[in-house]
């Protein structure tokens, strides 16, 4: 059974000159103990999926149809208490800047045993205990003196292992990763991706994993959901649709990567530029920049559907369908 379920979601935001869409029905699932990343240029809608999954859109931002599904129970109508205590129980939630996720006046400490002891029944002994534990496994060093010290007093890279100790210190079933690793070094990077491998594994966690970076996502994740424009363009298995994209959109993004073994003088990019939210084309929102584009891309929107080992919204892989010459 899958522990998350995101169906058919919509995202609106009202403004003076109409409605914008910002989200346009969004669909996917992840089963506990499983990492989907999400990857997109930006302005793709891949924070925005997070951000209404967890109950943090920005007003005047709004869920406008759809449901969200945590362990098989509605959580996107639910009253702002009982999401504020189902994001800190059941989801947790790391983002891009540690410093925003940490309260620069209160000791780590503090924070870890204030957001233990808020939701599981222990003691303030006990949960001092839990945090230290949690430092520790995080990979912070002399974790018994650290607790005591102030957020300031870290680098970044521990600050963010600090946010995911915070994360997880209700023990939930939900990780929600937001740009984890953007804001640190690459050989930083490369530790904090193999601890929330680690950290799936053993707690049997799902995580859901924002990122730009094609290559994190490789490195990371069991499947991938490729967003453009609000739409989720391409969905699989990471291997699958890293090797073998089924969306032109995929294979753009994977043929901008640099390869190190081959010499150019120029990169492979995408022509054109992702539309804006008011400006969104008829058909497929990708038609104004696909090399691949025919005359039914212009008119009809293509739902998911099956692409070989994966699922992608191409009227290139309608089986129904007569394909252009």
């Amino acid at each position: 059974m899958s522990l998350l379920q995101v169906q058919e979601l919509v995202v609106e935001f009202p403004s003076r000159r109409g409605t914008l869409r910002a989200l346009d029905h969004v669909s996917f699932e992840i089963a506990p103990g499983e990492i989907l990343g999400v990857v997109g240029e930006s302005g793709a809608g891949k924070s925005l999926t997070g951000a209404a999954i967890i109950g943090l859109l920005e007003p005047p931002g709004r869920i406008a149809s759809g449901q969200v599904l945590l362990e098989g129970e509605r959580i996107d109508n639910l009253s702002f208490d009982r999401l504020r205590h189902i994001r800190g129980r059941k989801i947790g939630a790391i983002f891009q800047d540690p410093l925003t996720s940490l309260n620069p006046l209160y000791t780590i400490g503090r924070q870890l045993v204030e957001t233990i002891l808020a939701h599981l029944p222990v003691d303030a002994r006990e949960a001092r205990r839990r945090a230290i534990g949690l430092l520790e496994d995080t990979g912070i060093p002399a974790a018994a003196e650290r607790i005591d010290h102030f957020p300031h007093q870290f680098s970044g890279g521990m600050r963010q292992r600090v946010v995911i100790a915070l994360a997880l210190a209700a023990e939930p079933k939900l990780i929600v990763a937001d740009e984890p690793t953007t804001a640190l070094d690459v050989s930083i990077q490369a530790q904090i991706i193999q601890l929330l491998k680690r950290i799936c594994k053993d707690r049997g966690a799902a995580v859901m994993l924002i990122t730009h970076d094609m290559g994190v996502i490789a490195e990371t994740c069991d499947r991938v959901a490729v967003m453009y424009a609000g739409r989720i363009t391409e969905i699989g298995p990471v291997h699958e649709v890293i090797h073998q994209p089924a969306h032109p959109y995929t294979g753009g993004l994977m043929a901008a990567i640099p390869d190190m073994e081959v010499e150019r003088e120029r990169l492979n990019q995408i022509d054109g530029a992702m539309p804006r939210l008011n400006a969104i084309p008829p058909g497929c929102p990708y038609n104004p920049r696909c090399p691949r584009a025919f005359d039914r891309c212009t008119r009809e929107r293509p739902d998911l559907m099956n692409a070989g080992a994966t699922r992608a919204a191409c009227w290139l892989h309608d089986a129904n369908a007569e394909m252009p010459a």
